[in-house]
């Protein structure tokens, strides 16, 4: 695995679950202003760094289309950098 892994990364080799990444967008949909969210354990991720750095999210979270905003969203978080924690 790579030294600075994606959530992933982390996903494929079973460290981070389909159910926390779920739980990790529904943290953003419902207030963004989580910075250090537990993402799994041992694993923590920025969530507001996470939409900051993906632009097609920052788009969909202005709209009214609920599926586009998760996915998008979603995406984000795959492939953001999560820290040690």
């Amino acid at each position: 695995m790579a030294s600075n892994p994606t959530v992933s990364d982390l996903r494929k080799v079973i460290e981070v679950t389909d159910d926390e990444i779920t739980a990790a967008v529904d943290a953003v949909l419902a207030d963004l202003a989580s910075e250090a969210y537990p993402l799994a354990k041992g694993w923590a991720l920025d969530l507001v760094a996470a939409i900051a750095n993906h632009k097609a999210s920052q788009d969909a979270l202005l709209t009214n289309r609920d599926a586009y905003k998760r996915n998008m969203v979603r995406t984000a978080i795959l492939l953001s950098h999560p820290v040690k924690a």
